[in-house]
């Protein structure tokens, strides 16, 4: 079993590239049906009447939040019980299953449904994606590799927020059509992924565990609750978790931005967030695919969340004025693209063992998102405060962000899997 030719065995450098993207494209159908959701919904309260509590629903069982919290609980255990393989391939179809609710969605109840069950998969992949991203990346590249999976992140919303904009005049059919390419895409990536083999670490693990005299057993919870294991966790959740009450609120006041510096076409709504999403990955790109694996991770992460205080204060400190908002815009999409989410994705994965890594993955995302989901039923009460209360309230998460991690960054540039894992030893 383990002699066979599989994912993370060594390979050349075009089919490790070739087995990232599959396995990151999870990133791109994640964010793809969060803001395809969010496009859509206006369509949906016309159509259906929906109320405000019933719009709340959906945004705190969505994708972006509860239901993708559970989909990460279960499909992380489950990675870590029968292999990365299995989650990542077939949650694909279920995936599908999901948005063929919301393509065909005649009433509020199967909106919600369909988002439940999307939100379910794309859970589920995550910690599947991300465990494979990394035990397959040749050493010195990890870094460059997961920065892929967030490139596609940035990409899925420019896709679905162009289509929208080419298929405003459609209406509600418009929004089919773009759920429609993300069902497509699903069952496309199920038969690109039925050709990958599983993760030769996780195989090598279940060997040398059985070799050292016990069966190989499933990753449990419990396993998890060990001191060592304790502080990696609340660390990554208190950095991630602060700086993704930000991201989760940031729907709610960028709109506002845009009508109140007087953009408030369509297109030149749809211009500004693509132009953000851009410079995003570019910032993933140019910094940190290039200097994650070389430099000091510690310092990079807080040029990174001072970026973003300052981006974030300038709203709280100055006057709303188109030169500002585009400041803004600049100063966050820079920060961000080599931020708080890329350095959660790597270091989630480098601070755990192989037969620990998709539990723990999973278990941190689904908390994060699940209090982000919790939390999104009081954003309405925060925005009613006022902008510029907003405005402070969210800095502060991100520099509590900043803080968590500066304070707690591992240096583990450079080092294999092997190395880390030799270490928590």
């Amino acid at each position: 079993m383990a002699g066979e030719q599989n994912l993370a065995a060594p390979g050349t450098q075009k089919d490790d590239w070739k087995n990232t993207i599959l396995a990151g494209l999870a990133n791109y159908i994640d964010a793809g049906s969060i803001v395809a959701g969010s496009a859509a919904l206006a369509l949906w309260m016309e159509e259906y009447a929906l109320s405000p509590s019933f719009v709340g629903l959906i945004g705190a069982l969505g994708p972006n939040a509860i239901s993708a919290g559970l989909g990460a609980f279960i499909g992380g255990r489950l990675c870590d019980l029968f292999g990365r393989k299995k989650i990542y391939q077939y949650d694909m179809l279920f995936y599908a299953f999901g948005m063929l609710w919301l393509i065909f969605a005649m009433n509020a109840w199967m909106v919600l449904i369909g988002f439940f069950l999307v939100g379910l998969a794309v859970g589920a992949d995550i910690p599947a994606s991300w465990s494979l991203i990394a035990e397959a990346a040749p050493k010195g590249s990890r870094g460059k590799h997961s920065g892929v999976a967030q490139v596609l992140w940035y990409l899925g919303p420019v896709v679905v927020l162009l289509m929208f904009l080419v298929l405003e005049p459609l209406g509600l059919l418009g929004a089919r059509i773009v759920f429609g390419h993300l069902a497509v895409l699903a069952l496309g990536l199920t038969f690109l992924r039925s050709r990958m083999k599983e993760s030769q670490r996780w195989l090598d693990a279940q060997v040398e565990q059985e070799a050292a005299g016990t069966a190989a057993k499933p990753a449990r919870l419990r396993d998890l609750m060990q001191a060592k294991w304790i502080g990696p966790m609340a660390f990554l959740i208190g950095m991630y978790g602060m700086w993704n009450l930000w991201a989760g609120t940031n729907g709610f006041f960028f709109p506002y931005i845009l009508r109140t510096v007087g953009n408030q076409s369509q297109g030149m709504s749809v211009a500004i967030q693509s132009l953000s999403f851009f410079i995003g990955m570019l910032s993933i790109w140019l910094i940190f695919m290039k200097l994650s694996d070389r430099v000091n991770q510690r310092l990079l992460f807080l040029v990174s969340a001072i970026m973003q205080v300052i981006g974030m204060a300038l709203l709280a400190i100055f006057p709303l004025t188109l030169p500002m908002a585009l400041l803004h815009v600049f100063l966050m999409a820079v920060g961000q693209g080599f931020g708080a989410q890329c350095f959660f994705q790597l270091w989630s994965a480098e601070m755990f063992p192989t037969l620990l890594r998709s539990t723990a993955q999973g278990l941190m995302f689904g908390i994060v998102r699940i209090s982000l989901g919790v939390f999104s039923f009081f954003v309405p009460l925060l925005t009613a405060t006022g902008f510029q209360t907003l405005a402070w309230i969210l800095t502060g998460f991100l520099v509590l962000s900043g803080l968590i991690g500066f304070l707690g960054a591992p240096r583990n540039e450079g080092k294999s899997l092997e190395e880390l894992e030799e270490e928590m030893a």
